[in-house]
């Protein structure tokens, strides 16, 4: 059976952003609640802070290398119930990390959830996005992308206020749970991809072939360097932002994390939803407008997070993180927009995958780590001030991504 956009009523379409939105909420609340609970677990399993970067570092590795695979399967096969099977292994998987006694347990709990999120991650975008005309894709990913702040913060106030009152086990135990309620009507969410006795995307085409035809694409490297870079940064300020303010400022879990998660939800649902109109806006004047409003969300945001990283005031700390994430947040949408963009539909999912894993094997994978043990030998205000030179990187690499987007784009729409 086919399908195309025409045979999609407007209600579908406006389910399936609702779906994708409240399961990717689910995505950022697991994975962020261990941040959360990061000073209970350094107390509890007597762990350096090389140590719990590892458990961040984990999951990401998990998530990078299995991506590439369900990318692969994503242009082949039907991507709501690949994402179904992801959502059920990460909730179960979070629901573990709080049976784990051991660190080695909690390891191997953290590496599973990046393995379930990784098949959401691939092909989610792409499932999205064939909803929508591509002049509504920027504000509709940028809606759908919500998840990374508002999820993000509700990870870090459940985790510390869950965490605080009961522990950080049973934290883990609360938050996994609703995501298997979600399971099943993803699963039955239908995909609006046309299918074929033959797929129209990879499944002909060798795998180095199209790795190859990605690193020909320059907007599509440039974006996703761009994203690493930012990545990186991101990457290791959302799992030592909470320590930070708790070592610096003296906040206790609770407060710390709510704090931070308010900070992030309100700069996050701003910053995305202005960087999704912005970048359309712009967009329709050139085709370089998404990686522009990009590029100066990072040239804004990276002096406002050197002056929270090194002031002794908590208020101009806080306020100047609240500044740093809007501007961060304004790529969001964009750059996501134009990676759906320079590719070509039956290539989307295995798109994202090498995305992701490019930008978890560059960003977060190891600037936790890298953090962590530059912390154990500098403190950890210090160690935090690489990632406003990532940021500047990020601006870079969005720049330079402008002198090809309209060929690149024109390929994909001739």
């Amino acid at each position: 059976m086919k399908h195309t956009r025409s045979d999609i009523s407007q209600s579908q379409a406006r389910y399936a952003l609702a779906l994708l939105l409240a399961v990717n909420l689910l995505n950022y609340i697991d994975r962020q609640a261990l941040y959360a609970v990061f000073p209970l677990i350094k107390i509890d399993l007597k762990l350096s802070d090389a140590g719990l970067g590892l458990l961040g570092s984990a999951f990401m590795f998990s998530y990078m290398l299995a991506a590439p695979l369900f990318g692969r399967m994503g242009d082949r096969s039907n991507r709501a119930r690949i994402a179904a099977g992801g959502l059920a292994v990460w909730s179960a998987a979070t629901m573990l990390s709080g049976m784990a006694t051991s660190y080695r347990m909690l390891l191997s709990a953290r590496a599973l959830v990046g393995m379930g999120e990784a098949s959401f991650g691939t092909v989610s975008p792409g499932l999205l996005a064939d909803f929508f005309p591509r002049e509504q894709r920027g504000r509709m990913l940028s809606i759908f992308f919500l998840a990374i702040p508002v999820g993000s913060a509700f990870g870090y106030i459940l985790g510390g206020q869950l965490g605080q009152a009961f522990g950080w086990q049973r934290a883990f135990l609360l938050v996994g749970l609703p995501g298997l309620l979600l399971t099943l009507p993803l699963f039955l969410l239908k995909d609006p991809r046309q299918c074929t006795s033959k797929s129209e995307g990879i499944p002909a085409e060798r795998f180095l072939y199209v790795l190859h035809s990605f690193w020909l694409n320059r907007t599509y490297t440039c974006a996703t360097l761009s994203m690493a870079a930012m990545t990186f940064a991101l990457g290791g300020l959302a799992q030592w932002a909470p320590s930070f303010l708790h070592r610096s400022f003296g906040l206790d879990v609770a407060r710390g994390n709510t704090l931070f998660g308010v900070i992030t939800v309100a700069a996050g649902i701003i910053g995305t939803l202005a960087g999704g109109w912005l970048g359309d806006r712009f967009q329709q004047r050139r085709p370089t407008g998404y990686l522009y409003v990009s590029a100066v969300g990072f040239l804004f945001g990276a002096p406002l997070m050197v002056l929270a990283l090194l002031t002794s005031n908590q208020m101009v700390c806080l306020s100047a993180i609240f500044g740093a994430e809007l501007f961060l947040f304004l790529n969001t949408g964009p750059l996501n927009t134009v990676l759906i963009n320079v590719v070509s539909p039956g290539r989307r999912a295995m798109a994202f995958a090498v995305n992701i894993f490019a930008i978890h094997a560059l960003g977060d994978a190891v600037s936790p780590t890298i953090i962590g043990v530059l912390s154990d030998h500098w403190g950890l205000a210090r160690a935090l001030l690489i990632t406003p030179v990532a940021i500047v990187a990020a601006a870079g690499c969005a720049l330079w991504g402008g002198r090809s987007v309209a060929e690149d784009q024109g390929k994909v729409e001739g």
